[in-house]
């Protein structure tokens, strides 16, 4: 799924406040920690304490998930300014400026972002505000910021140092990139690595308790919307940008425990062997034990029939996840959550014109039935009519809708299980999309023309 932040960068831990509601006592300072400067000034934290609390906090993860250490962890502590810096350099080795650039337009072409969003500057103020710790797969190093004090940060370490573990063991930087270059699997594989560490969290502070991770309730992350809204620079995130952020750690929580209960902590070990190939997976147990994958969906090239002034700017898979995010966007989460369970494979292709940096977006979906698919036409047709605001000459029929929008044409078309959706191009380029996909000519416009403002 396009968003120009990726794995390592995205180690947030104001979402380790689920540890607080859920099981109660001193997490909530970790939140507060984590999530702005503290109003109070505090000590900072000693390295030589720092130093001992990490080695027994790695100790304890190393026994609840049963990955032991298989060589000395580096520690560091950092100042805000360096983990500023850091946050800076992952996102340049990450991805090159020119690609970052070409997802955010992505998003933007979606409708998940307004037009125009520095996205990467509010990336770097918005994680250099909430990261508390984290850990560096490339350098092999943990890092914990300098200004918390050592108390509130134990939670931190116990997540933090279960990745150091699962490096040691999983190598999960090149374990998660392997996914690539499908964004929606890739994401899947970091919720693996949120969620587990997540689950190693909580059942380190449930240590001595008697229960554990798996005999908390399912989480609603909705219930936390409170208390994200603190951060100065989350409150001013665009919703998808939350939900993508909080996707890895709530959901894959979600998945990790259901890994759990059936199968402790060496079943869930197991799942780097056998990774789960979309967020489908993910938000679906049920479905990663089954081994359903989704369908694989391909767009053909448009070069030749968009001609030489134009260029493609981004192709890739959105997932379930993603479409839920487009039609909870504009329909709301109750429409947007069924709906997008019906998901079973998808691509888009998102073309530019050189000059004019005029956008085609076409997306083409596989539903899990023909009666779904009608479905779908039936609410992304309201979403896309939504979206595109001022409209005229509406042509509808039972699976067709076209209609004229200030940036270009716009049409949607379902034939049986698929559903294809063009934005910004003619009828002409429409009609060559579904000739080169293999469907008949869709209905002609109907002489009636229509507005809607």
């Amino acid at each position: 799924m396009p968003l120009a932040i990726k794995s390592a960068v995205t180690r947030l831990f104001l979402l380790l406040v689920a540890a607080s509601c859920l099981i109660g006592g001193g997490a909530v300072r970790a939140q507060e920690a984590a999530t702005a400067p503290p109003v109070v000034a505090q000590p900072k934290a000693n390295s030589a304490e720092f130093s001992a609390a990490a080695d027994e906090v790695l100790q304890q993860v190393s026994e609840i998930t049963g990955l032991k250490q298989l060589t000395p962890v580096k520690k560091t502590l950092r100042s805000r300014d360096e983990i500023r810096a850091y946050v800076l350099r992952e996102m340049d080795e990450e991805k090159k400026p020119a690609e970052r650039d070409a997802e955010a337009r992505t998003d933007e072409a979606f409708g998940l972002i307004p037009k125009g969003f520095e996205l990467d500057n509010f990336m770097v103020d918005l994680l250099t505000e909430q990261i508390a710790g984290l850990y560096d797969p490339k350098a092999r190093e943990f890092y914990i910021a300098d200004w918390i004090p050592i108390d509130d940060q134990r939670m931190v370490m116990a997540h933090e140092l279960t990745h150091a573990l699962q490096d040691q063991h999983f190598q999960i930087e090149v374990w998660e990139k392997a996914a690539r270059p499908n964004d929606d699997a890739e994401l899947a594989r970091e919720a693996v690595l949120e969620g587990s560490a997540m689950a190693a969290m909580i059942d380190y502070l449930l240590e001595g308790k008697g229960y554990s991770v798996v005999d908390i309730p399912a989480i609603d992350p909705s219930m936390f919307a409170g208390d994200m809204s603190q951060s100065p620079k989350l409150r001013e995130a665009p919703p998808f940008l939350r939900d993508a952020m909080v996707f890895p750690y709530f959901a894959g929580l979600t998945f990790s425990t259901s890994i759990l209960k059936s199968a402790r902590w060496k079943g869930l070990s197991a799942v780097f062997a056998r990774p789960p190939v979309s967020t489908q997976q993910i938000m679906h147990p049920a479905l990663y034990k089954s081994g359903k994958a989704p369908v694989a969906v391909t767009i053909p090239s448009l070069q030749k029939l968009l001609g030489p002034d134009w260029a493609k700017l981004d192709e890739n898979v959105m997932g379930e996840f993603g479409w839920m995010e487009i039609l909870k966007q504009f329909l709301g989460e109750n429409i947007a959550k069924p709906l997008a369970a019906a998901w079973d494979g998808d691509r888009y292709a998102l073309y530019e014109q050189k000059q004019t940096k005029r956008l085609v977006l076409v997306a083409l979906l596989q539903l899990d039935s023909a009666e779904n698919a009608m479905q779908f036409f039936a609410q992304y047709s309201a979403a896309l009519e939504k979206k595109h605001g001022a409209h005229e000459n509406i042509s509808r029929a039972p699976n067709f809708l076209s209609f004229d929008a200030p940036d270009g044409g716009v049409f949607l078309r379902c034939v049986a299980m698929e559903c294809i959706s063009v934005e910004g191009a003619n009828r002409t380029v429409f009609d060559g999309i579904n000739g080169m996909i293999g469907w008949p000519r869709a209905p002609e416009p109907s002489k009636t023309a229509s507005a809607s403002r």
